[in-house]
């Protein structure tokens, strides 16, 4: 169980995504088998947060029915008038004994549980009022980024449409993932102007006040810059895609499952395979499926909520769909079978 002050999370769900040219509220776009705002919800409760406040807006009734079966309470920003707006929306909701707000986006699906609790544990052990956490890139477009002083320390982030030639040069940026101590992020949120290209309240405006008044800053600076980067196309979504999958197939070869060209296979999180299984190319296993040990799949074998015994083997392009498969089967190619 994780070790810290009583924490709330805040997560921003409530944009549009206008790049996604969708529609569709950003979070609620799919990539491997769940929403992307699910993947983050996934790391976010691994923390063991007291609370967690999610913000909605675009489409937020759609949103929220997403989140059923989730423990979170929702803030609603009905303009969406910038980050720092949005997480104001959430003041009433954070509870009076919260001593650490985390505050992260719902488009950053391949967040990883310990880099939030690395995160956290500097926060914590420094004493500081507001940590960000940043990332370094090698193309730096779009993107806030850090400005620290000669003895490297965190002065400001100036966001990619306010920022100067030399600043543009500037590698290191926000990831949009911050620690703060919760009387200071609301009360310095209200103290936030709109003079910016965007006529927006910035969330980053909070590290150049907390400098200003001489609290201290800290930083977090993820090594993998993949993991922290958000998902603001369809292109972004489908790295974002392939990524959790070769997650999930690395965890499932390292437990004993042999994967034949693993890039190609999909095989669901909540799905179960037993060791000494041998996963040919093109096969996706979906739902609540249930494979025993010794099993082999051929070629582009589908399973669908399907309960597989031990050494079954199952032939190239067979699908399967609520199937029960006694102990040492053999299907032969392309079999077909739908029991749901």
């Amino acid at each position: 169980m994780p070790e810290h002050s009583p924490l709330a999370v805040i997560i921003l769900g409530a944009g549009k995504g206008t790049r996604m040219k969708s529609d569709k509220a950003k979070v609620l776009h799919e990539l491997f088998y769940a929403p992307m705002i699910h993947h983050v919800l996934d790391r976010v409760t691994a923390l063991e947060p007291q609370q967690t406040v999610v913000i909605v807006g675009h489409q937020h009734r759609e949103v929220m029915a997403a989140l059923d079966g989730f423990d979170v309470e929702f803030g609603y920003q009905a303009q969406q008038l910038g980050t720092g707006h949005a997480v104001l929306c959430a003041e009433d909701h954070i509870k009076p004994d919260i001593d650490t707000v985390m505050v992260l986006c719902g488009d950053t699906p391949l967040i990883r549980t310990e880099s939030l609790e690395e995160m956290i544990k500097i926060h914590q052990r420094s004493s500081a009022t507001a940590t960000v956490m940043t990332t370094l890139l090698d193309d730096p477009t779009n993107y806030g980024r850090i400005l620290r002083d000669n003895s490297g320390n965190v002065q400001a982030i100036v966001e990619e449409k306010d920022a100067d030639e030399n600043q543009k040069k500037i590698n290191e940026i926000n990831t949009g993932i911050y620690c703060v101590k919760k009387q200071f992020l609301f009360d310095t949120l209200k103290q936030v102007g709109t003079d910016n290209s965007q006529g927006e309240v910035y969330l980053t405006d909070i590290i150049s006040l907390a400098v200003s008044g001489s609290q201290k800053v800290e930083k977090f600076v993820n090594p993998e810059a993949d993991d922290v980067l958000g998902v603001n196309s369809r292109v972004e979504m489908s790295l974002a895609h392939q990524e959790l999958l070769m997650r999930r197939n690395t965890q499932l070869m390292l437990s004993g499952v042999t994967m034949i060209a693993p890039d190609s296979i999909s095989i669901d999180p909540q799905a179960v395979v037993g060791g000494d299984t041998t996963v040919h190319p093109g096969v996706h296993i979906s739902g609540d499926t249930r494979i025993g040990s010794g099993c082999e799949f051929g070629n582009g074998v589908i399973l669908n909520n399907c309960i597989i015994g031990n050494n079954v083997q199952i032939g190239a392009y067979s699908c399967l769909a609520g199937a029960v498969i006694s102990d040492n089967s053999t299907l032969g190619p392309y079999t077909s079978t739908r029991n749901e």
